[in-house]
């Protein structure tokens, strides 16, 4: 009988996911209280590469369950508070309302946008053109709208793509219901294909992912943590731009210029063409959905297209939290396109909502970090240095710590110490400003290293489509290298340089 509940526990236990994961989370969970009695600081530190680890196995098991016990026996043992967490999830609460209903929204617009970007893959049928097209319109959107908000975006057009050929390549009609996520109906002369479409669009998700690190540094709205940055520094949105532009855009012109480099040499897992049977098919469906879009459909698109562009006026000129910007775009493209039953209304939601789960547990992790001071030593050391050595350290530090943290996070704590410097007179109005400029580049460009580092990668990461395209940790992290080492050295030298 005990041993038939002790099996009964370890089947239950985090469900699917592998023995020798589960019984390495039983060991974290073990490991913590002890090192808690040793040092809470060290505790703190293991804490956080754990929480790591369980993100970088999300395709073993979806961060929230494992990420989630480890959270709450953080909180049980005293490294951080209940009311901690609170106050980081209030200090974030309108990227949690973001979320919520940004990302519901941009799945009532997703007609649209697949409609516009079949037209644009279909034909621009030279791959960097399209990796550059992809990373520039990222770029350029994140600048204004938000990071999370193009991800999403990018998200629901590749799902969109990858749904229409697993199902041709699983032998069925383009209007067929089928599950994308098993290949157990896929045709064996299709196989070879759908891997090569599962690269093509991976190649496209992270050219796409790091296009909004690039636009989301220049401007006062497109990360969380530069709003904060320019409220504290009191800049206005051009001035926030122009005191960016010596760094942002130098490392915008080299972030082009490497996505084209990997396409052209195929490094990375980059270079991957779309093969012309997958391209006949979506072509196929092309011509099938135009031949039988009725007026309804037209319709339809248009009122998707003309709510799509309210959602750019509104985001562009921040005349309310984006979060309250997604809830219009929802109530919009449900009345006007007849969307009126609860269950159709909830299926926008299931994308979203365990992710702001998991960014909640997220802030555990982060109100630990705040408690125990585990980046404290960091400051103090970088304090000790003066000039243009200091900026360069605070870049180079921000940004190693956005790598293992989230960016926003780590942007908050250094401008709030720096701004303590300035009001104790211990810095000049002109050091307070380069250190600001230092941090809000250290945290946004170095950050694209791994997916703890920006809110956009991460919800790329445990989103339905990754494990679809096999887009795992270690693979976004490779990835993302070329990146991380182009973008990090030349934000680092125009800081130095051109400052």
């Amino acid at each position: 009988m005990v041993h038939t509940l002790a099996e009964a526990f370890r089947e239950n236990f985090l469900g699917n996911s592998p023995d020798w994961y589960k019984l390495t989370i039983i060991g974290f969970l073990i490991l913590n209280p002890i090192l808690v009695v040793y040092d809470p600081f060290i505790a703190g530190w293991v804490l956080v590469l754990e929480f790591i680890f369980t993100l970088a196995m999300a395709l073993k098991c979806y961060p929230l369950q494992p990420g989630g016990l480890l959270a709450v026996e953080a909180i049980i043992l005293g490294l951080a508070s209940p009311e901690m967490v609170f106050h980081e999830a209030e200090k974030n609460f309108p990227v949690i309302m973001l979320l919520m209903f940004m990302v519901a929204g941009i799945y009532f617009l997703r007609e649209m946008l697949l409609f516009v970007f079949t037209k644009i893959l279909l034909g621009v049928r030279s791959k960097v053109l399209l990796s550059l097209l992809f990373s520039f319109a990222a770029a350029f959107l994140s600048a204004f709208l938000d990071a999370l908000t193009v991800t999403a975006v990018i998200i629901t057009v590749a799902a969109g793509f990858y749904g229409v050929y697993h199902k041709v390549a699983s032998g069925l009609a383009f209007d067929h219901d089928h599950d994308p996520t098993t290949d157990d109906q896929v045709v064996e002369t299709s196989r070879a294909d759908l891997e090569n479409f599962r690269a093509f669009l991976r190649n496209l998700m992270m050219h796409g992912a790091v296009g909004t690190a690039l636009g989301g540094v220049t401007t006062l709205v497109g990360e969380p943590q530069n709003l904060l940055i320019a409220e504290i520094m009191d800049w206005e949105f051009i001035e926030f731009f122009l005191r960016m532009a010596h760094i942002s855009m130098p490392v915008l012109v080299v972030g082009l210029i490497t996505c084209a480099i990997l396409e052209l040499t195929g490094w990375f897992g980059y270079g991957t063409k779309l093969s012309p049977k997958v391209r006949h098919v979506l072509e196929e469906y092309d011509l099938a959905m135009a031949a039988e879009r009725t007026k309804q459909e037209s319709v339809t698109i248009g009122v998707q297209g003309l709510v799509a562009i309210a959602l750019i006026i509104a985001l562009g000129f921040h005349l309310a939290e984006p979060g309250v910007v997604g809830l219009m775009v929802i109530v919009l493209a449900t009345a006007l396109n007849g969307i009126t039953e609860e269950h159709r209304i909830g299926h926008a939601f299931e994308e979203a909502l365990p992710f702001t789960a998991l960014l909640v547990v997220f802030f555990a992790i982060v109100a630990v970090i705040e408690t125990q001071h585990l980046f404290t030593p960091v400051i103090d050391y970088v304090r000790t240095f003066e000039g243009k050595t200091q900026e360069a350290l605070f870049f180079v530090a921000n940004g190693v710590l956005s790598m293992i943290s989230d960016n926003v996070f780590v942007a908050t704590v250094y401008i709030q110490q720096v701004d303590e410097l300035f009001r104790a007179g211990e810095i000049t109005r002109e050091q307070f400003d380069a250190l600001a400029v230092a941090i809000n580049t250290g945290t946004n460009i170095p950050s694209v290293a791994t997916p703890n580092g920006q809110a956009a990668f991460l919800f790329l990461l445990t989103s339905a489509l990754a494990p679809l395209i096999r887009l795992s940790y270690g693979r976004m992290v490779v990835m993302a290298l070329p990146y991380t080492i182009t973008m990090s050295i030349a934000g680092l030298l125009a800081l130095w340089y051109l400052g």
